[in-house]
């Protein structure tokens, strides 16, 4: 007889080879069993809540479905809170910002401890932080969904220690410094006598002005570019009409606000001059703008691509500066720079798309030696015999009016064309009680500083402007603005103010006057800090103009 062959225990007579493919299905089926259902559940979670692979932004409590899952302690889902934004969406609204509440603060994952304290509501006036996305603290889809690390040791459930972006970092900076201003501020301070700390009724209100003041002193930090080639860029008049420009650029390059660190600052400054951009591109006569226009294209876009800054915001926390007229209308060049960005513009006309809520309004200042040796200071007001002066020339829809109603008509309203012979333009301000400042083709007018450097109260006549720091300053206390409508009753609105008030707003003209001064290098308070306070104030999303208290 042959050797008998080896049975397995799937062979014959143990069972019939039909039986062999049932034995293996219910292998299968097991092994289904223990692997496939726990991952369905799994799979459900991710299916039923898609919306947690995608930013979104709540605040508070978690929705519904959400505190549903965080009571699931075994499962590891409720490790996971609402994203709040990325970073695309804070580029498109840096200037849209709450400023009731600080948001934009980019809470994300966090622990299970960190869940029961309350860390998750991003409370800004408590010990809250921003925590880090999971996609940008490396951890994978999985270890996203369950909040600890794949691996099954007690070590890889601990909670993850995560490194902020730079972007979260500076953020969370400006909404440190929005809330302590909005938690800080008291009511509108009446005292005058104080000149170490911004007091009185000149100002909307001066605990908070303080506050945001010294909250940029602590924490703004600027990133000049270096690029671009002198005078177009890195230079600018520092005498003339337009001086402001050249005085502001000269101070920045030495300002104790600038860094060398671009990754983590708050501001980024456009360094070109619109001015010198004029005198170099412009053909004179041509009344052709193209040139000029796509001039700061270029220089706009040669740092947009050498740099991640500009396209990070889309321009938002950018800004530029100048005081030549044509500054809004070389802005529209570059569509960006005029949609998103900080634009400090002496042109501030609202008719010409100024606009208050983002951009800023400067002081035009006339410096013919590039200082202000000489035009400061004035006699008492019982020295000032005149009632109201202006000298200009014919220039804009405003001063014809002036000139047709009061031009030679009244003694005691000195309006004319051109000075009598011998006499001096700064004399007769400092003579003057009143100093009329009516818009010329544009708004901006150098005569609003020259009266409050002399002592003299500006009489504001102009349309659709915006005054320079008026987000600070209460210009009402200290000039009398008076609608087009209403030149011909210029001397009975003058003579109606009584001789105390007058004397009120005339010293508190002589107080504001520092806001105005230019200085080398800048003091405290000056009109470059106030400048760069009232960017600041944009930046944060802040307008002191709402919160008098």
């Amino acid at each position: 007889m042959g050797k008998r062959k080896a049975r397995g225990w799937l062979s014959p007579p143990f069972f019939p080879p039909s039986s062999k493919l049932a034995w293996f299905t219910v292998a299968v089926i097991a092994v289904f069993g223990f692997v496939v259902f726990p991952a369905l559940n799994y799979s459900t979670f991710l299916f039923t809540y898609p919306y947690l692979n995608t930013p979104a932004a709540y605040h508070g409590s978690p929705p519904g479905d959400l505190r549903q899952l965080e009571s699931q302690k075994d499962t590891g889902d409720s490790r996971l809170t609402a994203l709040v934004a990325t970073e695309e969406e804070i580029g498109k609204g840096l200037h849209e910002s709450n400023v009731t509440g600080v948001s934009r603060l980019l809470a994300l994952v966090t622990t299970e401890e960190e869940l029961d304290k309350g860390l998750h509501e991003n409370n800004v006036t408590g010990d809250s932080r921003p925590i880090l996305s999971a996609p940008e603290a490396g951890i994978g889809n999985d270890e996203r969904q369950n909040g600890i690390s794949s691996d099954d040791t007690e070590d890889s459930r601990k909670p993850k220690r995560y490194t902020y972006t730079n972007m979260e970092i500076i953020e969370a900076d400006l909404a440190r410094a929005r809330a302590s201003i909005l938690s800080g501020g008291g009511g509108t301070q009446t005292k005058d006598d104080d000149d170490d700390v911004p007091v009185g009724l000149m100002y909307r209100n001066a605990s908070f002005f303080l506050r945001s003041y010294e909250e940029m002193e602590k924490t703004l930090k600027v990133y000049v570019y270096e690029d671009g080639e002198p005078p177009m860029a890195h230079y600018g008049p520092c005498k003339s009409t337009y001086a402001i420009e050249g005085n502001f650029i000269s101070a920045m390059d030495f300002s104790p606000f600038r860094t060398t660190h671009p990754d983590k600052d708050h501001l980024y400054f456009l360094p070109f001059s619109i001015t010198f951009l004029t005198k170099l591109v412009y053909k004179p006569n041509s009344h052709d703008w193209t040139p000029m226009r796509t001039t700061a294209l270029d220089y706009v876009n040669s740092l947009a691509r050498k740099y991640p800054f500009w396209n990070r915001s889309l321009g938002a926390d950018h800004f530029m500066l100048s005081c030549h007229d044509w500054g809004p209308s070389i802005s529209f060049g570059v569509p960006n720079l005029h949609n998103n960005s900080i634009r400090a513009l002496c042109n501030a006309n609202t008719s010409e798309r100024f606009d208050p809520k983002k951009d800023v309004s400067i002081p035009e200042i006339v410096l013919t030696s590039g200082t202000t040796e000489g035009l400061l200071g004035g006699p008492s007001p019982s020295k000032r015999p005149v009632l109201v002066f202006y000298a200009g020339r014919l220039r804009g829809p405003v001063r014809p009016i002036l000139l047709q109603h009061w031009e030679n008509k009244d003694e005691d309203v000195q309006v004319h064309t051109n000075l009598p012979t011998g006499v001096s333009y700064n004399e007769m301000m400092r003579k003057s009680r009143y100093c009329i400042c009516p818009s010329g083709y544009e708004v901006a007018s150098p005569r609003m500083v020259e009266t409050l450097y002399m002592g003299c109260v500006p009489v504001l006549i102009k349309r659709g402007y915006v005054a320079p720091f008026s987000d600070v300053l209460n210009w009402e206390a200290f000039a009398v603005i008076i609608p087009v409508e209403d030149i011909p009753n210029l001397k009975k609105i003058l003579t109606g103010i009584s001789q105390r008030q007058y004397i009120r707003m005339q010293r508190r003209g002589v107080k504001v006057r520092r806001h105005f001064e230019v200085n080398s290098p800048p003091k405290r308070f000056d009109v470059f800090h106030m400048i760069l306070h009232s960017i600041w104030l944009r930046r944060l999303n802040v307008r002191l103009h709402h919160l008098n208290m």
